[in-house]
């Protein structure tokens, strides 16, 4: 994740073979997760932190509309972070 965020690179699941990145534990301490997006909140060309978009869901396939509602909330909060 840390890389990630430094190289501000946009991740989906979809394109990396499905490889979902360990974000969260259940009660049982297993990582759960089945599609997943991170796209960078960028600064004043600084990353500051991700969008995170994730699915329990086997049946659940994100694409491009998931892609866009990331990069919209990141340009959202990265311009309220430059005011």
């Amino acid at each position: 994740m840390e890389k990630i965020i430094e190289n501000k690179e946009v991740y989906t699941s979809k394109e990396n073979n499905e490889v979902v990145l360990p974000i969260t534990q259940n009660d049982n301490r297993e990582r759960k997760g089945v599609e997943q997006i991170i796209y960078p909140i960028i600064s004043d060309g600084d990353s500051i932190g991700t969008i995170i978009l994730m699915s329990k869901d086997q049946n659940s396939k994100m694409g491009e509309t998931e892609l866009k509602i990331a990069s919209s909330a990141a340009g959202f909060l990265s311009s309220q972070m430059e005011v």
